[in-house]
């Protein structure tokens, strides 16, 4: 992970540059003083990835896929606090709600809530209150949240995803829609713009639009959000922030290239915006290793915006940023107006599960379940819906995006899913513009082999 991070901060610091060659992986093992394997595993990921390529016998080079590097270089060591390069302000709004409905729920990739062993969640609990009554820490606290989840997520964030934080770098939220509601409470003053993809996540374009921004549209391909697009819409507006999902593109699935990771973040120094970067299922990541976040090599130009949802449960609702100090303590502000100091118990139990390996053993488990779940709905998606049906097998993430053979049979689905006892979300909630592409995000790892099977021939019997 050292290696794969120093080499991904060399590319976008320039201190290597496109096209030129690395050492080989016995000459920089010989000079880190490590076993051979570990140079060769950390290239392999680089080169999957996208930032390195194989030149055959001439050895190892950087992709001449990649932008020219920007100006800024990257912070100098992972321990170094990023300072925001972004304006920002606050002001107190209220969260956004989405009520029950009758019939079965197709979901747009929520956790199996079942696989969660309630007597952990039980023992947790217990062991936190117990710890908390002995440190008299029931009381009124930061509204940051919990320091020991704080510093557990700060840990895990560093030592899994590359992000150069500590604690004092974290905010912990009621989920990933209060986070976003949060950042766009310091970023947007009414009238500024926020450019989102053609197809979205519903609920931020709903918190950015109640802050008063302009929507802006922009175009999203198999590679991720459209550049072009992104750069010509900051020379017509006052853009303040982008929003993402670059990890799973919500709700296409599909991953932003390093390529264009990098020259988002060069659009950002140059126009003077904040790239919101909603990671919400980073640990689910199937065919490959999942790509760094951009907060790792841009923690100055990002907030980052994670979530425990979904290794824990959506109901304990323990979301997270990650951002420089000065954006945190401006969260806590509005956090103390609008939600006082959270759940000191809940996040005290959640931090007894990472601390305790609980949740990782949990997340092993269940990634093989959903690994296997995956399968074999895309297994039911042939047999029930056939050429009806068009899609690409998710690499990560919890949920397929579905496009039909006609929008007059989407229209049907869509028009008789309800009688026939299922609900889902419909294609539009995922448009931000009318010419955007139709079709459904239907999300897998809630169901088991059964109700997927059930679910889709239903879909089947409506479709026509």
């Amino acid at each position: 992970m050292q290696i794969i991070q120093a080499v991904i901060r060399d590319i976008e610091s320039g201190r290597l540059t496109s096209g030129s060659y690395l050492p080989s992986s016995r000459e920089l093992a010989v000079s880190l003083g490590i076993n051979r394997k570990t140079v060769v595993l950390a290239y392999e990921d680089l080169i999957a990835q996208g930032w390195l390529s194989s030149a055959g016998t001439r050895g190892t080079m950087v992709s001449t896929a990649l932008p020219d590097p920007g100006p800024s270089p990257a912070p100098e060591s992972p321990g170094e606090a990023a300072r925001a390069e972004y304006r920002f302000i606050s002001g107190p709004e209220h969260p956004l709600a989405v009520p029950e409905g009758p019939g079965l729920k197709l979901d747009e990739g929520a956790p199996d809530g079942r696989l969660f062993p309630v007597e952990l969640l039980s023992r947790a609990y217990r062991a936190a209150a117990q710890r908390l009554v002995r440190s008299n820490g029931l009381q009124y606290r930061d509204p940051r949240g919990a320091p020991v989840l704080r510093e557990s997520v700060a840990e895990m964030l560093k030592s899994q995803r590359g992000l150069p934080v500590t604690a004092e770098n974290i905010c912990i939220t009621r989920g990933s829609q209060n986070s976003i509601f949060l950042a766009a409470s310091l970023l947007i003053r009414p009238g500024d713009a926020v450019i989102v993809e053609e197809l979205t996540y519903e609920p931020a374009v709903a918190a950015f639009a109640a802050r008063g921004a302009k929507i802006v549209p922009v175009g999203l391909d198999r590679d991720g959000i459209c550049l072009e697009d992104v750069e010509l819409a900051c020379r017509r507006n006052r853009v303040a922030a982008v929003f993402v999902t670059p990890h799973h593109q919500f709700p296409t699935t599909v991953a932003l290239r390093p390529e264009r990771r990098l020259r988002l973040l060069d659009l950002a120094r140059q126009f003077g915006f904040a790239v919101i970067e909603d990671d919400y299922d980073h640990e689910f990541h199937f065919a490959s290793q999942p790509l760094l976040p951009m907060a790792a090599y841009a923690p100055g130009r990002v907030i980052y915006a994670g979530s425990l949802s979904k290794l824990l449960l959506p109901a304990l609702r323990i979301g997270y940023i990650a951002a420089p100090v000065e954006v945190i303590e401006a969260l806590a502000h509005v956090v103390s107006l609008v939600d006082g100091m959270g759940n000191t118990l809940t996040e005290t139990a959640a931090a007894e599960l990472i601390e305790s390996g609980e949740l990782s053993r949990h997340a092993r488990k269940v990634r093989q379940i959903y690994a296997q779940r995956r399968t074999t709905f895309a297994a039911a998606l042939d047999a029930t819906l056939g050429d009806r049906v068009s899609y690409e097998m998710p690499p990560g993430g919890l949920a397929f995006w579905l496009r039909f053979a006609s929008e007059d049979m989407l229209d049907r689905i869509e028009a008789g899913a309800a009688a026939a006892g299922l609900r889902f979300a419909p294609s539009r909630s995922f448009m931000t513009r009318d010419s955007a592409p139709r079709g459904l995000r239907i999300g897998f790892a809630s169901l088991d082999q059964h109700e997927a099977r059930g679910a889709l021939e239903v879909l089947r019997s409506v479709a026509g």
